[in-house]
């Protein structure tokens, strides 16, 4: 990809499977990563590894829906590895279970860390963008935001406003040379997606529907993905704002 080298690179939930798989792929291509993750061992995991590559990482413990910690996260950031060029904003949790079988708590920690945690992150990165004249956003939302997903009513919600609220923040600051754009994953082999499996109850039969149901014939892979995240943080496509592509080997289908 086109000027990634040198360029500052914030993943939150960098610790995670996709988080990690973006962040080795950002440092394979020259980046300074910072890797924040509420996990600080996960993150320091995946920072020791970009290490040993030769590349150039930082480990940060950040809770996104902590606004102090998110600043605090990000003055240390800059002070290590440099102005933010690039956000990824990837962390995400979900519940499976029906709408009407969850309580209003969970409903609040699920708005909490897949929305709220997201415009903590743009709250505090988009002023230096702008006053630089430059930048990328990348947000991670979900298919599950397109076309919806059964056992995932509020993540949906979640992720279906990160979709539209990335969308308005393009048209406001494309005259300030930062581009935001959203990549949806469908189904992927992580932690999140075996925590789904187990809430449907019959793991096997539901890894075995989904693989039918999706045209490439196999469930994702974390490095399915970084590819797309890393295209729209470089200057390979400085003249794109505002879209959301899917990555769901042909599952999700949607102009």
């Amino acid at each position: 990809m086109r000027k990634l080298e040198g360029k500052t690179v914030v993943v939150t939930g960098g610790g995670g499977g996709i988080g990690g798989a973006t962040c080795r792929r950002f440092a394979a291509e020259g980046a300074r990563v910072a890797v924040l993750d509420l996990s600080f061992e996960a993150a320091l995991k995946v920072a020791g590894a970009i290490h040993e590559n030769g590349g150039e990482a930082l480990a940060l413990r950040c809770d996104i829906t902590n606004r102090a910690e998110v600043e605090a996260a990000l003055a240390q950031t800059e002070a290590q590895l440099g102005p933010v060029d690039v956000l990824v904003n990837n962390a995400g949790w979900d519940v499976f279970r029906p709408f009407t079988k969850t309580e209003p708590a969970q409903w609040d920690k699920l708005i909490a860390i897949n929305l709220t945690g997201a415009l903590h992150m743009h709250h505090a990165v988009l002023p230096g963008m702008v006053e630089r004249k430059r930048g990328r956003i990348v947000n991670i939302a979900s298919d599950a935001a397109r076309v919806g997903s059964s056992g995932e009513a509020v993540y949906a919600a979640c992720k279906g406003g990160l979709v539209a609220f990335s969308k308005t923040i393009a048209r406001e600051h494309a005259r300030h040379g930062v581009t935001v754009n959203v990549v949806c994953p469908g189904p992927t082999d992580t932690a999140l997606f075996a925590d789904y499996k187990e809430g449907a109850g019959n793991p096997e039969k539901l890894l075995e529907a989904f693989q039918r149901s999706i045209p490439l014939g196999r469930i994702g892979q974390p490095d399915d993905l970084p590819g797309a995240i890393v295209f729209f943080a470089s200057d390979d496509a400085s003249y794109i704002t505002g879209q959301v592509l899917s990555v769901s080997g042909g599952l999700t289908m949607a102009g």
